[in-house]
């Protein structure tokens, strides 16, 4: 039962990797077709995540959150945040620089909603077509595991929901509006000029508390919500 633990949070891992490079590649793509070539031409529209990990945030906070309970240490409420390196944007490349800088920024976290509808669509797929899939569906929503199951399909039931989780912790962290996330470029770009001044000199440590404290507050309101309702399209008959 360990090493299925320990193999389950590996995915969970992998899945986060590739979550958070879909999510910078969007940005970096949606740039260059809004007409700045920056990031494309650094390489960044790709889904390789040696273009886009951040050692801190994309290796060592997320260990931290799916491994350390495994040790018996446990950070953020068991909420799964991360991040890559920021996608380069130099904003008078575009044709409407308000307009195509809140494009490039959202397209990251609509690349999470993306993934996870998918997920969701695969999970439902699942739960109709294959033989005991809803079964195996309801057990591991409920954190169990079905005696019996094919292995097989109890492998995507997993990553699947573990795609969901992921994607939608990325999506509502993201859209925070602390910088440097997504949702302080959003919340910039409304803001007079005389307040953008005063929130561009917001001190660095003051945006990590931000982040690791009001964030994750933030987001086990929105959260437990979202998957309760992602749970009961999934299992209801």
């Amino acid at each position: 039962m360990e090493s299925a633990v320990f193999a389950i949070k590996v995915f969970e891992f992998v899945l986060l990797i590739f979550s958070l490079s879909f999510h910078e590649c969007s940005h970096a793509w949606m740039a260059s077709r809004l007409g700045d070539q920056t990031a494309r031409l650094q390489g960044r529209v790709t889904l390789n995540p040696i273009y886009h990990i951040d050692p801190v945030g994309s290796l060592i906070i997320p260990a931290l959150i799916i491994f350390g309970p495994l040790i018996g240490f446990s950070m953020f409420s068991g909420v799964l945040i991360g991040w890559a390196k920021p996608t380069p944007v130099i904003t008078r490349n575009f044709t409407r620089i308000r307009r195509d800088d809140n494009l490039t920024t959202l397209a990251g976290p609509a690349s999470n909603l993306i993934l996870a509808v998918a997920a969701v669509l695969i999970l439902l797929f699942v739960d109709h077509f294959i033989p005991n899939g809803r079964q195996v569906v309801v057990f591991t929503m409920r954190g169990l595991l079905l005696p019996n199951a094919n292995s097989s399909v109890q492998a995507i039931v997993l990553l699947g929901i573990a795609a969901v989780q992921i994607n939608l912790a990325l999506l509502v962290f993201n859209l925070l509006p602390i910088p440097p996330l997504d949702g302080s470029h959003l919340l910039r770009n409304v803001l007079p000029y005389s307040a953008v001044q005063s929130y561009d000199r917001i001190p660095v440590w003051v945006s990590w508390i931000l982040m690791f404290v009001v964030g994750g507050y933030i987001m086990s309101l929105f959260l437990g919500p979202a998957f309760a309702i992602v749970s009961a399209i999934l299992t209801r008959g």
